[in-house]
């Protein structure tokens, strides 16, 4: 038997002056004995303790509550009526049942579009080396000049952008397994062509086409996650999506390590993106489409309301691991159902493009948009740019040998993302960020007194280092992903965060060219204290600016925070 977790949220105090309002509604009154009423005025004492401690209270409630002489069985709902204001809407959530079975191949599968993206960027550092060696890169064309080289490299990067410019406008069409399933197509045949590449025009084909499939993945699977996971664990589902590309990072650069000394050694790095690719495409097909995502189209009028209900009812139980049509699961899409089209109620039945840029979707993209651009511009491609260097100053043996530096660096990544996936839905998603940030601008700036006065002291550069890639992965590197895929609106969500990960990798691309001018002009001193400056902004940012959303639905961050 799968087991199951069971877990109720409040969000607002709704037994706050509850025995005032109760004494002035007369139909309980008139219907409630005076032991009755005392016994009430227990039970709402109980409540609050347990809504407190998130135990339980809607079954406990059926087996207590009875009314008058009649000893008829009030359900939940209706003896939680009673307790709420006159004009106050039920603010306590049904607790959400789910089977642990059933929620980890919808986490998995679309998790294997950002393990396949950290891939390529280890995988790439090594085939980079395989590639240009006379004798390992097995080809007549390994003498690439710099802008050769440079296409290589980027040439995932410059897909990437234009993925996220294809998918903008078409995402809601898509919708979200489909997406993902021709960004497993995009990953397989990108990493074949890649590998079996006859010449250099063949090979930044290859790595576009792959290219392609980022950018539609890393759209699609936060939404995807987001959309069909249970509230209580999205924060720690989404932030593992995070960990994956940690993980994903650290296998290419085992790939590397393994095959840096074979002939061709640089095919099989990026070949083997292909099976799991293939693993990931069959996944997503065996997956329901997002029920969030159906009635979405159904309440657009894309598609019939009666038949889209269903197919969300029936997916939504398979997501839980419920029996089929369940009375739990068509419950919830009727909630969400009512939401949607109080979203579209008095507008038109899609979000513009321009929609984006206007009134609660613009506070959205200010807070989601200003964190995928902040983790890219306080410096992180140009910190692990200097780890190899920085190691070898201290003395350790493994860094004279890159590829194993490189996997020692991944395994520190990988196992401070893990901190924060444990935490996130813990203590949340402010105090992650704003402890992270705060690290970051400490180490940034021991780095540039590093390179400006403490050069003997080669131990403070490693101390940095090693504070900069935990505190990044604990805030910027999960977390800026998670408020991304939750804090946008429903009628925007889809092009919303299209324009995110725009915005992502258009910065990435932006610090990745900057670097070098920027090292040559104001030295590794300098540049390190501007990326300080930047990431006191970004601190800034995130105390003034980014919400708590730890423990919302995605419809109430939007009618409580973006409204």
């Amino acid at each position: 038997m799968a087991a199951t977790t069971t877990a109720t949220t409040a969000t607002s105090p709704i037994f706050f002056n509850s025995h005032r309002k109760i004494s002035s509604q007369s139909k309980p009154i008139s219907l409630i004995s005076f032991s009755s009423s005392n016994f009430l005025q227990k039970r709402i004492k109980n409540l609050n303790f347990q809504r407190m401690s998130l135990l339980p209270t809607r079954l406990e409630f059926r087996k207590h509550s009875k009314v008058g002489a009649k000893k008829e069985s009030l359900s939940s709902d209706e003896e939680l009526q009673s307790l709420v204001p006159d004009g106050g809407a039920s603010v306590v959530h049904q607790e959400e049942v789910f089977s642990w079975t059933s929620v980890i191949l919808p986490f998995l599968y679309p998790a294997l579009g950002g393990l396949l993206f950290g891939y390529d960027i280890g995988a790439t550092s090594g085939a980079t080396i395989s590639l240009q060696s006379p004798e390992l890169s097995g080809t007549t064309w390994f003498n690439l000049s710099s802008i050769q080289l440079g296409l290589v490299v980027s040439g995932s990067l410059y897909g990437a952008l234009i993925g996220s410019v294809l998918v903008y406008p078409i995402a809601d069409f898509l919708g979200r397994r489909r997406e993902l399933i021709i960004a497993a197509m995009l990953y397989a045949l990108g990493g074949l062509t890649t590998g079996f590449a006859p010449d250099l025009n063949v090979l930044i084909l290859g790595r576009l086409l792959y290219g392609l499939g980022i950018g539609l993945a890393m759209h699609g699977a936060p939404l995807y996650i987001a959309e069909t996971c249970p509230s209580q664990i999205r924060g720690t589902l989404i932030s593992m999506k995070e960990l994956m590309i940690v993980l994903g990072i650290l296998l290419g650069y085992l790939a590397g390590s393994i095959e840096i000394d074979a002939i061709g050694g640089w095919r099989y790095m990026f070949g083997f993106s292909a099976p799991v690719a293939l693993l990931m495409g069959l996944g997503m097909w065996s997956l329901p489409a997002s029920p969030r995502w159906l009635l979405l189209r159904a309440v657009q009028g894309k598609a019939s309301l009666q038949e889209y209900k269903e197919k969300a009812i029936a997916g939504l139980s398979r997501l839980r691991g419920r029996p089929a049509g369940d009375k739990v699961s068509e419950k919830q899409v009727e909630e969400t159902l009512v939401s949607l089209k109080e979203a579209y109620a008095d507008e038109a039945s899609e979000g513009s493009f321009w929609e984006v840029f206007q009134g609660p979707s613009l506070k959205a993209f200010t807070i989601g948009g200003g964190l995928v651009l902040f983790q890219q511009i306080t410096g992180q491609p140009s910190v692990l740019y200097y780890a190899g260097s920085i190691l070898q100053t201290a003395g350790f043996a493994a860094a004279s040998d890159a590829a194993r530096v490189s996997v020692v660096i991944g395994l520190f990544k990988f196992l401070m993302t893990g901190v924060a996936v444990l935490k996130v839905d813990d203590l949340g998603r402010r105090p992650l960020l704003i402890g992270g940030v705060t690290g970051i601008t400490a180490s940034l700036l021991f780095l540039s007194a590093y390179y400006k006065i403490l050069q003997g002291y080669p131990l403070v550069a490693v101390a940095a280092l090693l504070l900069y890639v935990g505190c990044y992965q604990i805030s910027f590197g999960p977390i800026s992903w998670l408020m991304v895929s939750e804090i946008f609106p429903i009628r925007t969500r889809g092009r919303g965060i299209s324009l995110a990960v725009l915005t992502n990798f258009g910065a990435n691309a932006l610090v990745t060219f900057a670097f070098s001018p920027l090292k040559e002009a104001l030295g590794a001193d300098n540049l390190f204290l501007l990326f300080a400056g930047i990431a006191l902004v970004s601190l800034l940012f995130v105390i003034f600016i980014v919400p708590e959303t730890k423990g919302l639905s995605l419809e109430e961050i939007e009618s409580k925070i973006l409204k």
